[in-house]
């Protein structure tokens, strides 16, 4: 669900293995958070010429007005939606993939196919097979454990999420004027700074040093 006064970002539901295993669930938020915030990048972009004197609002991206393709945006907007809106849907999406994909390398013991997956494991043991007869009747692709279908899901999305992420920065850096000013060339690089300066801004700040005569 968007977050409070912030309609544009995204947040899952609180993680957990129930979470994960509804795999249509997990699509549904990759879908609606990359949908709001990465395919409509150009609209979103455009949308921050009108707040740019007064400072970026993230509901402002609900409004969307058409510019000339070669506008260079403020910095300053530009800045403001990667590091309020941008970045944040993509740790949103990353946290989703990161713990979803630690649940697909644990242990499993609650899977409600276990015993189906057994009984047929047995049944496709004791059957007798005459491949003379029949070529393929020895074919048997046993039922996968939903872990191995979390794995291959992650694994799909974490490559739509690279594709997506080049796009979405290759056009920040043609609206906003360049993107070293951004955090760098590449989005990896300006996606771990802004992480590197959120853990910074977490903690307690520094005493001043003391006064001198």
């Amino acid at each position: 669900m968007p977050a409070e006064g912030r309609a544009t970002v995204f947040y899952p539901p609180p993680l957990s293995p129930q979470f994960c295993f509804s795999t249509s669930t997990v699509k549904e938020f990759l879908r609606l958070s990359r949908s709001t915030i990465d395919d409509t990048i150009t609209q979103n972009l455009n949308a921050l010429n009108a707040p740019a004197k007064a400072g970026f609002s993230p509901s402002s991206t609900s409004q969307r007005n058409v510019y000339p393709p070669r506008h260079i945006l403020p910095f300053d907007a530009c800045q403001d939606f990667t590091s309020n809106v941008l970045f944040p849907s993509w740790q949103n999406r990353a946290d989703v993939l990161n713990y979803c994909a630690s649940v697909a390398t644990s242990h499993d013991p609650d899977d409600p196919d276990t015993l189906i997956r057994l009984a047929e494991t047995e049944a496709h043991r004791e059957k007798v097979v005459d491949e003379r007869l029949d070529p393929y009747s020895g074919r048997w692709f046993p039922r996968e454990p939903r872990t191995e279908i979390l794995a291959g899901i992650v694994r799909n999305e974490r490559r739509v999420e690279e594709i997506i992420r080049e796009r979405t920065w290759r056009i920040v850096g043609e609206r906003c004027g360049g993107l070293e000013p951004l955090g760098g060339q590449d989005w990896r690089e300006a996606f771990e700074k802004w992480r590197e300066g959120r853990v910074v801004g977490n903690k307690s700040p520094a005493p001043p040093p003391p006064l001198t005569a």
